[in-house]
């Protein structure tokens, strides 16, 4: 694994969930990233667990964001 020098989540992670966030659909992020569907999930999945919290409700069609996710969303909107 590549040795982080700041406590930062991988950026692709953060990319991943800024396209997911926005469009509120692994689908549409994995167009929009030239990825699949299933590499999106991944990547949320894997900051998810690097940060701790849940970051979307995945419901039967399509995700909504948590609160934690809301809050991150808006940080990196700002950013």
């Amino acid at each position: 694994m590549a040795r982080r020098f700041y406590d930062l989540p991988p950026l692709t992670t953060l990319a991943a969930f800024e396209t997911a966030a926005r469009n509120l659909s692994f689908k549409d992020a994995s167009t929009e990233l030239n990825v699949t569907p299933g590499a999106v999930s991944h990547q949320i999945k894997a900051l998810e667990g690097d940060l701790g919290v849940a970051l979307f409700k995945r419901k039967h069609r399509g995700v909504a964001l948590t609160d934690n996710g809301i809050l991150l969303f808006h940080a990196l909107e700002r950013s």
